[in-house]
C-alpha cells in the first residue's frame, strides 16, 4: 500500500510517498483510508522532536476518515460503514489503517471524508481545553491565537457552540477571513495591538478565556489581556518559543495557567474519551462543528503540506486525499 513515510529525520525533505506492507488487522477495526489529516506532531516527528519519538522508517498521520474493511465482532462497527478516526503514534497517511475502535466514531452524512480527517483530535481538543480544563461557561469571551489554523479554527467553532464570545488573533488579512468563516465575532491582527483592542472590546475587563497553541513571544500580553480568574489555556507551541511564565504576574492577577494536553489526558483517563466524543457528536448535530479544511492535497504532496506547516502559511486543517472523491 502507498503511504507517506517518514526515511529521515530532516523535516519535509525526509518525507515521501513509500510502498509499505498492509497492517494487519488483529483486533482492530481495518479502514479503508479516503482522507488523513496532519497536525503539527507530524511535523516534530518528521524532525525527530516530538515527545514520543520515532526511529525511521515510520508512517505519519494522527487522523482519518474512510470506509470499514472489517471489523471484530463486539466493536460497534462493520463493514461498509464510513467512519473518522485517530491512531496514536500515527500511521494513518496510508491507504490502510487498523485502528482501535475506541478511536473511532461514525463519521455523519453532513461531513465530507476531507471534513472528517480533521475532526476528533481539533474538536476534542478544543472541548477538552475549553470545557474541561477551562471550566468555560455560557457568556464567556474567548480569545483564540492562531485562530486561522485547524486547532484555531475548531476553538472558535466549539466557544461558539458552548454559548461564548469569540476573539481571533491572526498574523494577516487573508487568516483574519479564515477565522471569520469560523465564525469568529471580532478578528485582531498579531502584529498591531491585540491585547489593547481585546481589552476594549470587553469594557476594559479582560477576556475569560485564552485558548493558545501558538506560545512565542506573546505571554506578557496574554496575561495582561486576561480578566480577574480569567485562563489561560497552554495547548501548544507552535509559534516555537516556550514561554517561561512569571507566576508573581499570575499571582498578582489571580489568574489561572492551564494546561490541555489531548494526548495525555486520554491515555491517563480513558474513560472520559466517551463524554468527549458525545459533546463533540452534540456539537455536530447542533450545526456548531463543520471543520474548515485548506486546499486538499494528494497524498503524494504530503511533504509540501508540512512544509507549508513549518513556514505558517496553512489555513484550516491540512488534509490528504488518498483516493479520489
Amino acid at each position: 500500500m502507498r503511504a507517506l513515510t517518514v526515511t529521515a529525520l530532516t523535516g519535509p525533505d525526509g518525507v515521501s510517498v513509500t510502498e509499505q506492507p498492509a497492517p494487519a488487522a488483529g483486533d482492530r477495526v481495518l479502514v479503508e483510508v479516503h482522507a488523513a489529516g496532519l497536525s503539527f506532531p507530524d511535523l516534530l516527528r518528521s524532525q525527530g522532536a516530538y515527545q514520543d519519538r520515532s526511529e525511521p522508517p515510520f508512517v505519519l498521520g494522527g487522523e482519518f476518515a474512510g470506509v470499514v474493511v472489517s471489523a471484530p465482532a463486539g466493536s460497534g462497527f462493520a463493514a461498509g460503514q464510513r467512519v473518522a478516526g485517530i491512531v496514536p503514534g500515527g500511521g494513518a497517511a496510508a491507504e490502510l489503517v487498523a485502528a482501535p475502535a475506541a478511536g473511532l466514531l461514525e463519521l455523519p452524512e453532513a461531513l465530507s471524508f476531507e471534513q472528517g480527517a480533521g475532526l476528533i483530535l481539533n474538536y476534542e481538543t478544543a472541548i477538552l481545553a475549553l470545557e474541561v480544563r477551562g471550566r468555560m461557561r455560557a457568556g464567556e469571551t474567548v480569545l483564540v491565537h492562531g485562530a486561522a489554523g485547524g486547532t484555531g479554527t475548531a476553538a472558535l467553532q466549539v466557544a461558539r457552540g458552548l454559548g461564548g464570545e469569540t476573539i481571533a488573533v491572526v498574523s494577516d488579512d487573508g487568516k483574519a477571513e479564515v477565522a471569520r468563516a469560523a465564525g469568529a465575532g471580532h478578528v485582531l491582527r498579531s502584529d498591531q495591538a491585540w491585547k489593547d483592542e481585546a481589552l476594549r472590546l470587553t469594557g476594559g475587563r479582560g477576556v475569560d478565556l485564552v485558548f493558545d497553541p501558538v506560545g512565542g513571544d506573546r505571554m506578557l500580553d496574554t496575561l495582561r489581556a486576561l480578566a480577574p480568574a480569567g485562563r489561560w489555556l497552554v495547548i501548544g507551541f507552535v509559534g516555537g518559543e516556550i514561554p517561561q511564565v512569571p507566576l508573581n504576574r499570575v499571582l498578582l492577577r489571580n489568574v489561572d495557567v492551564v494546561g490541555a494536553y489531548y494526548g495525555g489526558w486520554v491515555s491517563g483517563q480513558p474513560a472520559a474519551v466517551p463524554g468527549l466524543r458525545r459533546r463533540l457528536l452534540e456539537l455536530i448535530e447542533a450545526g456548531h462543528v463543520r471543520p474548515l479544511i485548506g486546499r486538499p492535497r494528494p497524498l503524494a504532496e504530503g511533504a509540501e503540506a508540512l512544509r507549508e506547516m513549518a513556514e505558517r502559511r496553512a489555513t484550516g486543517k491540512l488534509v490528504l486525499q488518498v483516493r479520489p472523491a
